[in-house]
């Protein structure tokens, strides 16, 4: 996610030697993440052991877009497969906004979809709650694809990673907090602060859905479920900003306060019958 709306954190680049190499990125991880060679060790999520399961089993069912598990530690950090390619940091640069890189986004997350579909959710697991779709659902979502956790190579997105937000829930919610990043779902002087000038909101929008293979049952939804979305992260930033965290205290001040926030929650407002028409264009 960004720096105002969460925590992507793993990093990526190319493949090296075995030294240990700091990976940049993200926030709730800043500075702790290093690379080893083929390994990135990192702060384990509370989940991680469930996680660990869940990534063994993604693999196990051929789908190659994620980390793989090592091990976790006794000091509290996990181990993971290092995914080599290139990871956008913002600001964002144009090759990571091009149609061609959206269209290849949906289509990875589809793939992952499909295969965690298949893949059990241990309901005894205390997923996080706060990206996580509030109507719940039987797959687990990734729920943090913003572009400081998607690997591309030769301008094409191969692999997700950063999984510590994953839950339970719908796939278009899941699709929905990705727009928010991807196309992005924001009003114009929001998205000129980290995206490049003059991306086609509408049409990028279509495009992911295209990419992803989205239903005409689900583009129906989708604009309503990115309003819910939007106000979900604001919830979470609320949060955060509420308990005290400098990070989202200080990228709350410098991108505008709540006012921002209202700004985009209305442009979503007055956009949705023209993302409706794209969409189901």
């Amino acid at each position: 996610m960004t720096a105002e709306d969460g925590t992507g954190d793993d990093g990526a680049g190319e493949d090296g030697t075995g030294e240990s190499e700091a990976l940049v990125g993200g926030m709730a991880n800043a500075g702790a993440v290093v690379r080893r060679g083929a390994v990135v060790e990192r702060p384990a999520p509370a989940t991680a052991p469930a996680l660990h399961g869940y990534l063994r089993a993604l693999g196990e069912h051929g789908f190659d877009g994620a980390p793989g598990p090592v091990r976790l530690t006794a000091d509290g950090r996990e181990q993971l497969t290092f995914i080599p390619g290139d990871v956008a940091l913002p600001p964002f640069p144009r090759w990571a906004m091009t149609e061609s890189a959206l269209r290849s986004v949906g289509a990875l997350l589809r793939r992952l979809h499909d295969t965690s579909a298949t893949v059990a959710v241990d309901p005894d697991v205390d997923w996080p709650r706060s990206m996580a779709d509030p109507e719940g659902g039987t797959m687990l979502c990734h729920n943090d694809v913003c572009p400081e956790n998607v690997v591309f190579r030769d301008g094409h997105a191969v692999a997700l990673i950063d999984f510590d937000l994953a839950a339970p829930g719908r796939a278009v919610w899941d699709l929905a907090m990705t727009a928010r990043y991807w196309v992005p779902m924001l009003d114009p002087v929001s998205a000129a602060v980290l995206h490049p000038a003059d991306l086609d909101v509408p049409t990028r929008l279509r495009i992911l859905a295209d990419g992803y293979g989205l239903s005409p049952r689900e583009r129906a939804e989708l604009p309503g479920v990115i309003e819910q979305a939007t106000a979900s992260c604001r919830a979470f930033v609320a949060g955060r900003v509420a308990d005290g965290d400098p990070v989202y205290t200080r990228a709350l001040s410098e991108r505008g306060g709540w006012r921002r926030w209202d700004r985009v929650q209305a442009w979503l407002v007055a956009q949705r019958g023209v993302l409706t028409a794209a969409l189901s264009a």
